[in-house]
């Protein structure tokens, strides 16, 4: 059994035959998938969806590139949506260095609202992180040092770890170590089965199952060999299997290690 932490079911690539895209994920033994928000009409979209489908789950945000209309409003309705009973975390939250939609002070601080959001609701994170250049790693090391910032800071605490996931991870093995040790768990996609990702498939190979969560964050990043197609929740197999050739063990642990740490940070087992 599989579970895909990240997949945009809303987007409009889905439109036109999301129930067997379901129908597919269930057969390729898929039984939770998460589907993190952009903004609030997408947030919202993805609850109605989560109701339609009993393996559907959502978080709810703001994501770095739609920050710019941000107000306070946005906060408050994100607590409303919060309380629907298939929104397990916020997000899709973080910054994003690499398009130049929002000014970066005005990510970090969006970023810092919807941290002190997911503490107030006691709701994991869903952190998306791109930088400007694969050289340049600002944007996750601004993540870190925001939420070290947080987690030393006199009038927040943090839950306990795991407490987010940095998404579809794309930076260093430092970077992803020092994540870890601030309660994060690491995000594989469909990269990680590409031929030239030596310094992902060194990382999976470097870090402890236990700190790993399998996700297509699909339409995009499909994996090898449907590169260049719509991605789906049907190709993490795809994903755990690239995982297990590189860390040498059985796809069933793999199945059955990186479930558990979806259960550990979204706690969607509640709802079965």
């Amino acid at each position: 059994m599989f579970v895909d932490t990240h997949c945009h079911l809303d987007f409009d690539w889905f439109e036109g035959d999301r129930d067997l895209v379901i129908k597919r994920a269930r057969e390729a033994g898929v039984i939770r998938i998460l589907i993190p928000g952009i903004d609030l009409n997408s947030s919202l979209k993805a609850i109605r969806l989560a109701g339609d489908y009993p393996e559907v789950f959502v978080a709810v945000g703001i994501h770095p590139n739609e920050a710019r209309s941000w107000d306070n409003a946005d906060y408050e309705e994100l607590i409303k949506l919060s309380r629907n009973k298939k929104v397990v975390a916020i997000g899709e939250v973080g910054l994003d260095y690499y398009r130049d939609r929002t000014p970066k002070e005005l990510q970090r601080r969006v970023f810092q609202q919807q941290l002190k959001l997911a503490m107030k609701l006691n709701l994991p994170l869903v952190i998306h992180t791109r930088n400007e250049n694969p050289n340049n790693p600002k944007a996750i090391l601004d993540v870190l040092q925001i939420i070290s910032e947080w987690k030393n800071g006199e009038n927040s605490q943090l839950q306990d770890a795991p407490f987010g996931v940095l998404h579809s991870y794309s930076g260093n093995l430092e970077a992803a170590r020092n994540a870890i040790e601030l309660g994060l768990l690491i995000g594989i996609t469909g990269p990680v089965t590409f031929k030239k990702s030596a310094d992902l498939n060194l990382l999976v190979e470097r870090i402890s199952l236990e700190h790993l969560l399998i996700e297509t964050d699909a339409p995009f990043l499909t994996p090898e060999p449907f590169r260049g197609k719509r991605n789906e929740p049907a190709n993490v197999k795809l994903i755990a299997e690239k995982i297990a050739q590189i860390k040498n063990l059985p796809l069933e642990q793999v199945e059955e290690i990186t479930e558990m740490n979806a259960e550990r940070l979204f706690h969607w087992q509640a709802y079965k």
